[in-house]
């Protein structure tokens, strides 16, 4: 019998890539965004469509959030509103269901604020820094708890996904690879400042393994789990990255860090290889490299339509 599942967020870097990898995979993919077309189209923070896209699913991923730092300083109640009120709705209406939906919660590494040491590991307590950590680690909670209602629920935590062109323009990695695509100064803001940059399909890669296991085993309720490469890259290495990969001759500016960011991270993946075989296949700059090429064939192309034109 063919599974239908519901994402959230499919227009996203993850979502994009996950209902692509699943509907390979022959199930049936209900879409709820934003930015969705036609019946995907949709408010996570607006009960009625939550409970019209539930219907009839045996899971759900939910990638749907305000879910960048600066957008939650920017705008803190709708980051509130958009990352756990819509979650405890979410929650309602799995609940309410004959037959309840798995539901799997993207969380963030920024729920552990400045970790006192590192590697983090799961277990590390939560110390959220700003609004958006803040978010993500009351989602968490209202996640298992409602474990104790019957659900059957997961919580991953992400870290610096990249990979895509289609990705917001401003984050760091697209950011990089455009610069020195076209020349252009590369703006460091905090040279020292680490994080763990996992590429978006080994993200969908554990999402998938995470999903069979919720399939296959009903009383599967995993801890959260770090989806991370457990390495550490600053962003000056990055930045210098960039530019070898790219065969740059850009200059590399440096500027403060802004004061709401977690200066430190990379996480301990050993959780994830426990419970659901999975570890990172793909290097930072074999990642980098790639999204750096493709980058640079959607240049080529945007180019030769404007000489067309």
């Amino acid at each position: 019998m063919t599974k239908t599942i519901l994402v959230t967020g499919s227009c996203g870097l993850v979502g994009r890539r996950l209902c692509a990898s699943l509907r390979s995979h022959g199930v049936l993919v209900k879409e709820l965004d934003l930015l969705g077309d036609g019946s995907h189209n949709g408010d996570i923070t607006r009960t009625a469509d939550i409970e019209c896209a539930i219907q009839n699913c045996v899971g759900v991923v939910h990638l749907a959030a305000v879910s960048r730092v600066v957008w939650g300083q920017r705008d803190p109640e709708l980051c509130w509103r958009t990352n756990v009120m819509a979650v405890q709705n979410l929650i309602q209406a799995a609940l309410a269901q004959s037959t309840k939906p798995w539901v799997v919660f993207s969380s963030s590494r920024e729920v552990y604020g400045q970790a006192l040491s590192l590697p983090v590991g799961e277990e590390t307590p939560l110390n959220p820094l700003n609004i958006y950590a803040r978010s993500k680690a009351e989602g968490e909670r209202i996640f298992l708890e409602a474990r104790k209602q019957g659900l059957q629920t997961a919580v991953v935590r992400l870290s610096n996904v990249y990979g895509c062109t289609k990705d917001h323009a401003d984050r760091v990695i697209p950011a990089f690879a455009r610069a020195a695509i076209q020349g252009l100064p590369l703006r460091v803001e905090g040279s020292d400042h680490t994080f763990d940059f996992t590429h978006v399909d080994d993200v969908v890669r554990a999402i998938n393994f995470l999903i069979d296991a919720l399939c296959s085993r009903q009383k599967f309720l995993p801890p959260p789990v770090h989806l991370v490469t457990g390495n550490q890259t600053s962003l000056g290495q990055l930045a210098e990255l960039s530019l070898r990969l790219a065969r740059s001759g850009a200059v590399i500016t440096e500027a403060a860090p802004r004061s709401y960011d977690v200066a430190q991270f990379y996480g301990d993946p050993t959780r994830a290889h426990t419970i659901l075989g999975w570890k990172s296949e793909i290097s930072l700059e074999t990642g980098l490299s790639r999204l750096i090429n493709d980058f640079s064939q959607e240049l080529k192309l945007h180019r030769s339509v404007e000489v067309a034109a």
